[in-house]
């Protein structure tokens, strides 16, 4: 019972680090981010392959596959979603188009095999009798750390405050000088960093392949749904009960 309270509230932390970003996305730009899936799983790729063909280490591959995943962000945004935001439609399948693209690259690169990502901490440790791994205990630990400092830096800093002026109202936040579309890019850059960096985190103990974009994905859409498009708070109640199912 224990293991499955643990393991559970870990899927809800990586969960909610996923939502955060694609809630972010949602509520400066109005529109659904299907490559988002995308971005967790390059995060995962990316610490795979400076590990394992370059032989970095753990950290700076990690830091370096989440830096190029926020500039892939950034050009997604800017290339190909900013021309074609006035229609949702378009955006979701030139997204989904990306999420595509991206699994195709990961298959002709890596194949179909199981691929497997360094964990930070190899170590088991034992918690009311039940061996939890050290990897998951981190993810859990990694991801409630940055979901409350990224609610932090919403409500206590200026950018934080221009995003939330522009999720409220765009209008009032346009008239007041607000420069939209590079609070666009740059919210872009942080929810793509953050879903690579759950990528990174949840790759130790789960399946790392080239499909592993879809359920994050679903789960991400469905978290955001039932917490509020475009609520932070939200997001993570309903990771939390998602988590678990």
């Amino acid at each position: 019972m224990l293991e499955i309270l643990i393991v559970g509230a870990v899927s809800s932390a990586i969960y909610a680090m996923l939502a955060v970003g694609f809630t972010l996305i949602f509520g400066v730009a109005r529109i659904l981010n299907l490559a988002h899936g995308s971005f967790y799983a390059l995060g995962a790729y990316g610490t795979y392959f400076f590990t394992s063909h370059l032989k970095w280490p753990l950290l700076p591959a990690a830091l370096a596959a989440i830096a190029i995943v926020a500039v892939f962000g950034v050009f997604v945004e800017r290339v190909l979603v900013r021309p074609m935001r006035n229609s949702q439609l378009a955006v979701l399948m030139i997204t989904l188009a990306v999420a595509l693209v991206v699994e195709q690259a990961m298959f002709l690169t890596f194949g179909s095999e199981y691929r497997n990502v360094p964990a930070f901490v190899d170590a088991k440790v034992n918690i009311g009798g039940v061996d939890v791994a050290g990897a998951r205990l981190l993810a859990l630990g990694v991801c409630t750390l940055v979901i409350g400092g990224m609610w932090l830096f919403i409500q206590h800093t200026r950018l934080g405050s221009a995003i939330l002026a522009i999720s409220q109202d765009p209008q009032a936040a346009q008239y007041m000088g607000i420069p939209s579309d590079r609070i666009f890019t740059v919210v872009m850059a942080m929810s793509a960093a953050l879903a690579a960096a759950a990528g990174v985190l949840a790759g130790p103990f789960l399946t790392v392949q080239p499909t592993m974009w879809l359920l994050p994905i679903v789960k991400a859409f469905a978290i955001v749904v039932v917490g509020g498009l475009g609520s932070i708070p939200g997001s993570i109640l309903a990771a939390l009960l998602l988590g678990y199912a």
